[in-house]
């Protein structure tokens, strides 16, 4: 299943992990170099949601900021 919240449609983002070598300058050392970069997955914080769509309830992934936000009402 995809990993996308179905109000909004915020999903998987992609960056680097970027680690680094030496000391920084402010501490004293000759500078930070860049080592190795790898790639890195973002996820978004998806609930899993009983809401009431078209007077039938169905399940929705829901980002937790449409939720917070009250753009989805939880069925209990």
């Amino acid at each position: 299943m995809a990993r996308r919240c179905d109000i909004c449609g915020k999903g998987v983002g992609v960056g680097n992990i970027v680690t680094r070598k030496g000391q920084a300058k402010k501490k004293g050392g000759v500078g930070q170099h860049i080592g190795v970069c790898t790639k890195r997955t973002f996820r978004p914080n998806l609930v899993t949601v009983k809401a009431i769509v078209d007077g039938k309830p169905t399940t929705l992934k829901v980002c937790t900021r449409c939720l917070r936000s009250g753009y989805v009402t939880k069925r209990i």
